[in-house]
């Protein structure tokens, strides 16, 4: 179980070793340190690529991956950038520290977040029925970041 145990990873990528096929799960994301050029939090399948030469969002740059850039607030999934999010106007830029939750929902297959109690939306719809782990991506040298897992939503 992964409840309450962070993993603070400071390679190219992160996945978590528990992965969800079914239910609905929320995590929290945080990162301690500078965000770098990319800064991406998302799910993975466990086929994704976790690791690759040079900066890029890795998260998301296949077709088993999706992911938020936090830098530039682009969504990404299959190497092409799927709009921005969230999608309002002077969306604000993440702070060092904000915790962000995710919240994976296998049964309508959509990817959210929010942001300090704020539900920004839904990121992806039509995830397919595998398993999907919560990941990361990271650029920037020795930056910590801290992924907690909540269990079930509340829904507010």
């Amino acid at each position: 179980s992964l409840r309450r145990n962070p993993i603070a990873q400071s390679t190219d990528g992160a996945r978590t070793k528990i992965g969800f096929s079914e239910g609905r799960h929320a995590w929290e994301v945080w990162w301690e340190g500078p965000l770098g050029t990319v800064a991406v939090i998302g799910i993975a399948t466990k086929r994704a690529a976790m690791q690759c030469q040079g900066y890029v969002a890795l998260l998301g740059s296949d077709d088993q991956s999706w992911g938020w850039n936090l830098v530039d607030n682009n969504l990404l999934h299959n190497g092409e950038v799927n709009g921005s999010f969230p999608q309002c106007n002077n969306a604000p830029k993440y702070q060092i520290g904000e915790r962000i939750r995710v919240i994976l929902d296998m049964e309508d297959k959509t990817l959210a977040f929010e942001r300090g109690y704020e539900f920004l939306g839904v990121a992806f719809r039509g995830l397919p029925k595998v398993c999907l782990y919560p990941a990361v991506s990271a650029v920037y040298g020795n930056t910590e970041v801290t992924l907690v897992y909540l269990g079930k939503p509340l829904d507010g």
